[in-house]
Order: C-alpha cells, then sequence, then structure tokens
C-alpha cells in the first residue's frame, strides 16, 4: 500500500465528505507530508505502524526544533488520518489511540487596547479610493471579529446593511450570522459607492472586497495592508487579522457580554476554545488590582 496514495484519499475524504476549507486541507496536506517522510526513512506503510512509531515520529518532531504546539497539530492530522483508516478498515487497530501530545504552554491571545484599535482603523487616507476600502476592512474586521479568511471569501449579498447582519462562511464551510455596527457599515457603504466600481473596471465580480487590480482581495494582500497600516499607527509587535478578532472578543467580554454569545460571533464549535479569552480578563483584572489597590 503506497502511503502517498492513502493520504491522498484521506484529504479527498475531509474535501467531498467532510466539507473541510480548501485552508485546513492543505495543512493537513503539510503535516501529513511529514509524516509520509518519516515512514519513508523507516521503510513502513502507514498499516504496519505501531504506537512505538508514532512515539517516535514525535520525538523527531520536536528533535528537529518544531514547538510543542506545532507537534501537537501534527500529532492530530495524524491521529485524524488514522481514524479514517480504522473507520475505512484499512487497519485494525489506531496506533495513536494511547499517544499523549505533548505538554503545550497556554500563551495568552494578544490584543489591542481601544486606542490602539482606534489609531488603527484611523490610519488610512480616506480621501483616496484604497484608503476607503482599506477602512472599511479594517472597521469590519473590529466589527464583527470574523477570521481573515471569512473577509477575502465575502460577496456583495453577504452584507445587509436593513438587517445590520454579515453572513459569512467559516470552517468546515458552516455559515453564520455575526451583527455589524453603524460604523462599519457607514464606512462598507462608502467603500461600495466610491471605490469598489472604480476598482472593477468594467468587470463583474461578486467578491466584496477587491483589490487594485480588480480581482478578489488575497490572504496575502490583506496582511500587507494591516502591516502597513499598523505601521503608520505606530503599533509595536506583531499585528495580523487574528490580534484584532482577540480584541473583539476581549473587548466584548469586558464589556459584558456572556461567553456563549461570543462563541458564536466567532464560529467557534467547542466553547473551551472561547475560555482562553475569560483568562485575558482575569490577568488584566490582576494588572489593574496591583496598580490601584493601595496594599497591593
Amino acid at each position: 500500500m503506497k502511503n502517498r496514495g492513502v493520504i491522498d484519499e484521506y484529504l479527498h475524504h475531509l474535501t467531498a465528505e467532510r466539507g473541510m476549507a480548501a485552508n485546513t486541507v492543505i495543512a493537513y496536506r503539510q503535516d501529513l507530508q511529514k509524516f509520509e517522510r518519516f515512514l519513508e526513512r523507516k521503510g513502513r506503510t502507514a498499516r504496519q505502524v505501531k504506537r512505538g512509531e508514532i512515539d517516535e515520529f514525535t520525538r523527531t518532531l520536536s528533535s528537529n526544533g518544531l514547538q510543542s504546539t506545532s507537534v501537537a497539530r501534527n500529532l492530530n492530522a495524524v491521529r485524524g488520518f488514522y481514524r479514517y483508516l480504522l473507520a475505512t478498515k484499512v487497519v485494525t487497530s489506531d496506533p495513536t489511540a494511547q499517544v499523549r501530545p505533548p505538554r503545550t504552554s497556554k500563551r495568552l491571545p494578544r490584543f489591542l487596547t481601544l486606542e490602539e484599535i482606534d489609531r488603527l482603523i484611523a490610519a488610512p487616507d480616506t480621501a483616496t479610493p484604497l484608503g476607503r476600502r482599506d477602512s472599511a476592512m479594517l472597521e469590519l474586521l473590529f466589527a464583527t471579529g470574523i477570521r481573515v479568511s471569512e473577509l477575502i471569501s465575502l460577496r456583495l449579498r453577504d452584507a445587509n446593511f436593513d438587517t445590520k447582519i454579515l453572513c459569512c462562511i467559516g470552517k468546515g464551510s458552516k455559515e453564520r450570522l455575526v451583527p455589524i455596527n453603524g460604523a462599519a457599515l457607514d464606512r462598507l457603504r462608502l467603500y461600495l459607492t466610491t471605490t469598489r466600481p472604480s476598482l472593477l473596471r468594467g468587470q463583474k465580480h461578486q467578491a466584496l472586497f477587491l483589490n487594485n487590480r480588480g480581482g478578489a482581495m488575497t490572504r496575502q494582500g490583506l496582511w500587507k495592508i494591516l502591516k502597513d497600516h499598523g505601521a503608520a499607527a505606530g503599533l509595536r509587535g506583531r499585528l495580523s487579522p487574528h490580534v484584532i478578532r482577540h480584541t473583539f472578543a476581549t473587548h466584548l467580554l469586558e464589556r459584558g457580554a456572556d461567553l456563549r454569545s461570543v462563541q458564536v460571533m466567532l464560529g467557534h464549535s467547542d466553547i473551551s476554545t472561547t475560555q482562553i479569552y475569560t483568562h485575558v480578563n482575569k490577568d488584566r483584572l490582576k494588572r489593574v488590582y496591583r496598580k490601584t489597590h493601595p496594599r497591593a
């Protein structure tokens, strides 16, 4: 049995039957290619693997300099692969079943203060067409907390100005509805009326946000835009669309939003993923306490 062939079958299963997003499947492929190369060096097929070799694989990843979070992600990809092989009766036992992932440190997500997010959103020059586009994208990211992949996939019909609701397609091709505030709608309306038609250059395109060539905005394009405006706003440290997503969630919870509502808006399938933001709040409360209490 060829390892690459059965890995390709599994990846096809993720796309065709489980409806996973293309970027997620690409990430699985990259992780499983590491496992495939490991098996080639060992002269083993996926069917022959025992638990000890899974342990050896994770140790190899660690010795190659991968962080514990990356090793855990690779192990998770291999574990999903073997569950598929077990379900399709390619193997009779799962060698990953008793393998424990490496312990990972829970790093608190970085987020911006309100003053920082205000500076970032104000950074684009709205006297220019591209500045109005960038301003609308930044405001929408903060207003909704959507992922970068969700923003660049938005279509014209996905923003409803009457109901003030944004429809986006998240992980696993799951559709969800997120409220939009007035500030984001105003900037979006300005972009749609003054900028988008000129970017189209007579073409027809359903993507909501366009690049300066009239095509759909790309992930790389959005990252560069964010980096440039972050520098202009004087923001230090690593700035990414996910930092804005963290900022959205953190400020909602600080102002009394319940965890379940934030989970739904972020599109988290498991509330435990959302719970990290409660740690952020506790951490900030401790800093405030130490700074302000007379005996702290």
